[in-house]
């Protein structure tokens, strides 16, 4: 199985270009489901039609749904959330911790990762398309398995509690060791770069470029491949059209293909962009969905992305007098790098993207001297200190 994510800034076309990809992997005989996490629901209007959250057929194989984070939320976390809290005032917390800890930001969006897994898993589904929400709140959905997990830690730190609350333990033990293991296998899911892509939606406006390209970052920092990018709605070649309107159309197209060459130009691998041009017309229903495959893929496999093989996040080189510890993230030219020592972690954080990366055993007893940025990444550089 194969999973895709679409996601991109805000009115992009994200979900146009997520339902074109699903209906054009059904035509060529690979059974497909596509999925909305996106809050907007805006993957009905894409097809023409209502849509659940339990997968219904829209062609003959291709399916669609659409997850509603929030009635999750009411039906799954609620029973844990309550279960949690009285077991903790039950074992002498103060109610106001006990509800603290009981708090997990994002648990929606959480929730809908776990949903897309279970649709993935119980289908026949040989690839599942994710229309994902704007940019941002991607990266804090595809950042969540790790950050519970770093909560659940807490939460497991306090079994001693809980085995004081007599008769609540077992239920929440329980459930939170549930809740833990599906938050490994969503790591596990995203992070397999042989399963799960992303695929990063713009258009071609320098705002969006630099943007893409911090998420770019974002995302190798979680160790999850990009492996293609679509530039939609550039304007149509004029050809040999004259007066205002073609001059405009030109001109505009020009500055399209100047930002689209820059971002070219920052290493981006051979066919790692593509490029689909406005319509005039809402591209709604299936017909207009093939359409715009046609032109996204012409005649290539939609699973075929050119984005490079993942690489290790973190490569060891033994020096004199120490180490040298690549990060292997993309860095732009003008990217904001910040590293800072967290117990035995390294904190990297890259235009506001932080991560806690786990140093290998080696490496803890040494002191970060410096780092500098290339074309692979980060190196940084750490001195033994016995």
């Amino acid at each position: 199985m194969r999973v895709l994510l679409f996601t991109g800034k805000g009115g992009v076309g994200k979900t146009t270009l997520a339902a074109a990809t699903a209906a054009e992997l059904a035509r060529r005989g690979a059974k497909t489901l596509v999925v909305s996490t996106d809050p907007a629901h805006s993957l009905a209007d894409a097809f023409g039609g209502p849509l659940t959250g339990e997968p219904a057929e829209v062609d003959p194989g291709l399916h669609a749904a659409q997850i509603d984070a929030r009635d999750l939320v009411d039906s799954a976390w609620a029973t844990l959330r309550e279960r949690l809290r009285t077991a903790l005032t039950g074992a002498g917390l103060d109610a106001l911790d006990a509800e603290e800890l009981t708090i997990v930001p994002g648990v929606d969006e959480l929730l809908a990762l776990t949903e897309v897994r279970r649709l993935a898993e119980t289908g026949p589904w040989a690839n599942v398309v994710v229309d994902c929400g704007p940019t941002a709140e991607t990266l804090r959905l595809l950042a969540l398995p790790e950050a519970v997990s770093g909560y659940l830690a807490r939460a497991y730190g306090a079994r001693g509690v809980f085995a004081r609350a007599a008769g609540t333990v077992s239920g929440v033990t329980a459930s939170v060791q549930r809740l833990a293991t599906h938050v490994d296998h969503l790591r596990g899911l995203l992070t397999d770069p042989a399963v799960t892509s992303v695929r990063l939606v713009l258009t071609p406006e320098r705002m969006v470029v630099a943007e893409t390209r911090r998420t770019l970052t974002s995302l190798a920092l979680r160790g999850i491949r990009v492996d293609g990018m679509i530039a939609n709605r550039m304007m149509p070649a004029p050809g040999l059209w004259r007066g205002a309107a073609a001059s405009w159309l030109r001109t505009r197209r020009r500055q399209q293909e100047e930002v689209l060459a820059e971002l070219r130009d920052s290493g981006l691998p051979d066919g790692m962009l593509r490029a689909v041009e406005h319509r005039a017309a809402e591209p709604v229903g299936l017909p207009a969905l093939r359409e715009i495959a046609a032109e996204l893929y012409d005649g290539a496999d939609p699973l075929g992305g050119a984005g490079p093989p993942a690489a290790p996040l973190l490569t060891v080189s033994e020096v004199d007098g120490g180490f040298t510890l690549r990060v292997a993230v993309p860095l732009s030219r003008e990217a904001a790098v910040d590293l800072a020592r967290v117990d035995d972690d390294l904190a990297v954080t890259v235009d506001g993207f932080r991560r806690l990366v786990a140093l290998p055993a080696a490496l803890r007893p040494c002191r970060v001297t410096g780092a500098e940025a290339d074309a692979g990444g980060l190196l940084v550089h750490l001195e033994r200190t016995v």
